[in-house]
């Protein structure tokens, strides 16, 4: 049988561990810690100033991959772009196909197989353009429709700017994170999120736009890359040497 005195103590015991176990829990599980511990501070702001020092980061750094779905007047553009302040390389593909497309400063270069440019249908002279157009580089004009159409999408500054337009009023969000960086989301009360890094300079990681129009992941900021004009066995200029070849403009404008 035991005392009262031992069992006051073995309560003491119990609680005391309790307490211990209920510590050890909050420290590792996050309970009641400070989410901002250990990150760059920018969480701790408010939404103007957290969304200048993202737009200043973005603006200075001299590279960025960006990659993700955009929507545009109902037309879906999956983009796999890496860009720099003169130009920029990679892939967007639509519901027609994929092409690639390369800018070195003014000269814009747009590269796909022959199905993009259409089978030509029973016009010879069209099916032999669209064949010499294949897996080449296309020189397009810069009086052309495409130029503009295509250019922005290798536009480091027309791109970025679009990650600052979240409709209505810009509020703080939740700690979140993007792959294994920790965020804080900067949200519009009409729509759009903007996650921004916790960690090292605060880089946009993340748009997803308003209304469901897409989502862009960011990385690879300040990592650099090869930009450079193919050869010139590699590229046709469909201005003077293909002719008639109409355009590729099937993608939409994007707006």
């Amino acid at each position: 049988m035991y005392s009262g005195r031992r069992t006051t103590a073995a309560r003491g015991t119990i609680g005391a561990g309790t307490l211990l176990l209920g510590g050890l829990l909050t420290g590792c599980l996050g309970f009641g810690g400070d989410p901002d511990a250990g990150t760059n501070g920018v969480g701790k702001l408010p939404a103007p100033t957290i969304e200048q020092q993202a737009k200043s980061a973005a603006d200075t750094a001299p590279t960025v991959r960006l990659a993700g779905t955009v929507v545009s007047n109902g037309q879906s553009f999956r983009l796999d772009m890496r860009l720099r302040p003169n130009g920029g390389v990679g892939e967007v593909t639509t519901k027609d196909g994929t092409f690639q497309l390369l800018r070195v400063d003014d000269a814009l270069y747009l590269k796909a197989g022959a199905d993009f440019y259409g089978d030509g249908g029973d016009d010879k002279d069209s099916r032999a353009a669209a064949a010499k157009l294949n897996g080449k580089y296309v020189k397009v004009p810069s009086s052309d429709p495409a130029y503009r159409q295509f250019s922005g999408f290798t536009d480091k500054k027309v791109l970025l700017a679009d990650l600052f337009v979240l409709d209505g009023t810009v509020k703080v969000g939740d700690h979140r994170k993007v792959a294994d960086t920790k965020t804080i989301a900067l949200n519009g009360s009409k729509g759009g999120s903007l996650d921004i890094s916790l960690q090292g300079r605060p880089y946009p990681l993340r748009y997803q736009r308003a209304g469901n129009a897409g989502t862009l992941t960011l990385s690879d900021w300040g990592q650099d890359f090869t930009l450079a004009a193919p050869g010139k066995d590699a590229v046709v200029d469909y201005g003077r040497s293909v002719g008639a070849t109409p355009a590729p403009t099937k993608p939409a404008a994007r707006k």
